[in-house]
């Protein structure tokens, strides 16, 4: 048998490297791609040490699992024991749902009752029946997108509606703190970038803005008069087309943040991936609160404590 090892080692570098990428979008923790990269790098040298140390302590049931650690710690860091023993956990969990989706898939078009060259009917209890490489490359995708899926409509489905979190928005390196409504009603989304639009209101938001600026704001609001707009803020100012609820076509003005940080139950939920859409009015009277929060936020920004 000719074994390939430069292009085994290398599929399996590519599929490690979805693992770890899945593990830390459901995770939702941050790390940069580099990490990533070498992780996967890690984790594939298991090929050609299965095949030219094959007694070696690595390949053992106990030397994987601590290999397993070893993977984690070079993409994730250290952290806490209990953060370390939870990313390994969701990376085995990630693992094992791949592995047996693709198993099922593969099972599931493949006929196990055959005719011999004999006409008599066999049975292929499919053990030991090899899946092609082709199936793998094709397969593991779809299976990687449908699991990323499934998980993230469970987050949504765990969200808490209509509460208020503490929330931190960060714009030009200045940052102000108020209470967001997490709203269900709020599904706003920036047709052109794909990010979830928050919105704050005028007495929150003023407080990045000089009297003169904010009345430069309300004009280009009112006219859509676009020379109007505040030289200094050109670069953080976007317009997102939206259709109110009598069905006609308008423009949010929007801000671009450095970054969001929601106090959501026990976690810190931090992303910079969204924009800020100006009310130019106060959200509600009695200001409890002057954000409403867009459910996605939940499921798209990254976990900084836990």
């Amino acid at each position: 048998m000719t074994i390939y090892l430069d292009a085994v080692w290398t599929l399996n570098f590519f599929l490690d490297m979805m693992l770890l990428m899945l593990t830390q979008l459901l995770a939702r923790h941050s790390t940069r791609k580099i990490r990533i990269f070498f992780g996967a790098f890690v984790a594939s040298l298991l090929v050609p040490i299965s095949l030219y140390f094959p007694d070696s302590f690595i390949i053992s049931v106990p030397g994987k699992l601590i290999y397993s650690f070893l993977i984690i710690i070079c993409t994730f860091g250290i952290g806490s024991l209990n953060r370390l023993a939870k990313l390994v956990s969701l990376f085995y969990f990630i693992t094992f749902t791949i592995g047996g989706g693709l198993l099922g898939i593969h099972f599931l078009f493949k006929n196990p009752i055959g005719v011999s060259a004999n006409g008599i009917l066999t049975f292929n209890s499919g053990y030991g029946d090899p899946i092609s490489w082709l199936f793998v490359v094709i397969g593991f995708p779809v299976i990687w997108l449908f699991t990323k899926r499934r998980m993230d409509k469970h987050v949504i489905e765990k969200i808490r509606y209509d509460q208020l979190c503490p929330v931190t928005i960060q714009i030009r390196e200045k940052a102000f703190s108020t209470s967001g409504y997490i709203d269900s009603g709020n599904q706003l989304v920036d047709p052109l970038t794909k990010k979830p639009v928050i919105i704050c209101d005028e007495p929150f938001l003023k407080q990045w803005f000089t009297e003169q600026e904010w009345n430069l704001l309300k004009e280009v609001h009112e006219n859509f008069n676009l020379d109007k707009l505040p030289a200094a803020w050109t670069n953080v100012i976007q317009f997102v087309p939206y259709q109110g609820v009598e069905g006609k076509s308008n423009f949010l003005l929007a801000l671009k943040p450095d970054k969001l940080t929601v106090h959501y139950e026990d976690q810190h939920i931090i992303t910079s991936n969204i924009l800020v859409g100006i009310q130019f009015a106060e959200l509600v009277k009695d200001q409890s609160y002057h954000c409403l929060l867009q459910p996605q936020i939940i499921k798209l920004a990254t976990i900084s404590t836990a």
